[in-house]
């Protein structure tokens, strides 16, 4: 057994725990926090699941590479808008980290970083699944 084999076997498992693990970084914070956590902190994680569940909505078999050939565009499009949703919710995690860390009032800042670190595992364990499917 070669090792893309191997991986097409553990690789959908690895990446739900790693999944997981971003959404416990967040639960964590959430009921760890002194304060109440408004919805708009929670808005990151849910559009980077939303944009994990894009990726994957994607075979990679369908994606035609050739420069020259016009291909399934809509399926670039689809993926182009999909990274757009990560890189964004990824950017709203960080300034929500930046905020909590700046304002006394709000959250702490573990809330802020445990948001930063949900969207990256989410993000991280999206590629992985896209990655361990064989072609």
């Amino acid at each position: 057994m070669d090792l893309a084999e191997l991986w097409g076997i553990i690789g959908p498992g690895i990446s739900g725990a790693v999944f997981g693990a971003g959404w416990w970084f967040w639960v964590d914070a959430v009921v760890c926090s002194s304060v109440s956590v408004s919805f708009l902190h929670y808005l990151p994680g849910i559009f980077a699941s939303l944009a994990a569940l894009m990726f994957n909505c994607v075979r990679k078999e369908d994606i035609d590479y050739s420069p020259y050939d016009e291909g399934e565009w809509r399926l670039k499009l689809w993926l182009f808008f999909a990274y757009v949703v990560s890189f964004v919710s990824l950017a709203a995690s960080v300034g929500l980290l930046i905020q909590d860390s700046l304002v006394s009032t709000g959250p702490s800042a573990w809330v802020g970083a445990a948001g930063v670190l949900q969207c990256v595992f989410i993000l991280v364990s999206g590629l992985m699944y896209w990655t361990s499917h064989p072609e």
